[in-house]
């Protein structure tokens, strides 16, 4: 299984996204050797899980280094782990020179990209992600944060990585939920930007993560992410920009927060919320209705959810749509296809089309 990197060229903040086996006693030793070497204090933050499924990694990549096993799942995204983790910082002596290793999956990569951003106003952070979902999505881009009961990731900061170690061995003890959920941001990719990758994925043998054809589809899929981040980091952008990479999250996040965090894993919640987004774009007239099933198809391959496990309430759905960050002077911005491999962002989309694709999804009045 080779490997490859590309760089995310922001100017002034250039770094690098190593995807390959073996980073472990590679390019993220390397890193940490001569991070240790420059008398820099530094800190690895990972969760419970990782820490048992990774040990090997952990040691063969960080032998010596302080370590702060959080607990796993969505709900560790909150200030008292926020606080946890500065703390930890603080007791290991980091200043301004230190480094902070994020070790896990989107929730660390969040929280202790945030911890980082936050702590002296700012420390250098790696990402080094080992789900799926991580590595195609939320470690690249410098998005980090944590939840609040108001809604997913309100409280946060943007705070690029100076690298990414994307060890794809890591994947391999990863549950098949988990594997699949990151599946749901893939797909998500070829949808609003590359029509070849989405066919690609639909002609290709299920994908594992022993597949030769994993490395190049996260690259594909990372090369996207930069790209966009590139031209609008801190989604500012009037038309389209960064926002496209929202595509079916305002659905996802709707779900994740009245079902309750941990109920649905984000990678399940954003593959109904896909089918909704495709379904709305049907029902706008952008593209044509077959494309509801080779989107339905193409996750249901990954044994993702398409409609709702049980019934919530469209009052509540809508209610946590209007939290959403991603809501622009009062009104709701959902991300549409206007073709497969191509989307924009419309916010003109009245609340009782949105409760009826509710409906169609499972929800109840």
């Amino acid at each position: 299984m080779s490997g490859c990197m590309l760089e995310v060229s922001l100017p002034g903040r250039a770094y690098p996204i190593h995807i390959a086996e073996g980073l472990a006693t590679g390019a993220l030793a390397a890193r940490v050797r001569e991070d240790q070497a420059s008398q820099r204090a530094v800190v690895v933050i990972t969760d419970t899980h990782v820490a048992a499924g990774q040990a090997a990694f952990l040691e063969a990549a960080f032998a010596g280094v302080p370590v702060l096993a959080l607990p796993a799942g969505e709900t560790t995204k909150s200030f008292a782990h926020l606080q946890a983790c500065c703390d930890f910082m603080a007791a290991h002596a980091l200043d301004r020179r230190g480094r902070v290793y994020a070790v896990g999956g989107g929730v660390i990569g969040d929280l202790a990209g945030f911890a980082a951003a936050t702590y002296l106003r700012g420390v250098g952070f790696y990402q080094v992600p080992t789900s799926l979902l991580a590595m195609v999505d939320s470690s690249v881009g410098g998005k980090t944060g944590i939840n609040i009961e108001a809604g997913k990731n309100l409280v946060g900061a943007f705070h690029q990585p100076l690298a990414v170690y994307a060890d794809v061995s890591t994947l391999r003890t990863l549950p098949a939920t988990e594997f699949a959920a990151g599946m749901a941001e893939v797909i998500k990719h070829g949808l609003l930007a590359d029509a070849e990758l989405f066919t690609w994925l639909e002609q290709l043998e299920v994908l594992e993560a022993q597949s030769e054809a994993l490395p190049e589809v996260i690259r594909r899929n990372c090369a996207i992410k930069a790209g966009v981040v590139l031209a609008d980091e801190r989604e500012e952008a009037a038309v389209g920009g960064r926002a496209l990479l929202n595509l079916g999250h305002t659905f996802g996040h709707a779900i994740e927060a009245v079902a309750g965090y941990g109920a649905y894993l984000h990678g399940e919640a954003v593959a109904i919320g896909l089918v909704l987004a495709t379904r709305l774009s049907v029902s706008m007239g952008l593209i044509e209705a077959s494309v509801i099933d080779r989107v339905e198809g193409l996750l249901r391959r990954y044994a993702l959810p398409t409609s709702l496990r049980t019934p919530l309430s469209i009052d509540s759905l809508l209610a946590a749509a209007r939290r959403d960050k991603k809501t622009r002077r009062g009104r709701l911005r959902y991300v549409v296809l206007q073709a497969l491999g191509r989307a924009q962002v419309c916010d003109s989309v009245e609340e009782a089309v949105v409760a009826e694709l509710w409906r169609q999804a499972g929800a109840v009045d």
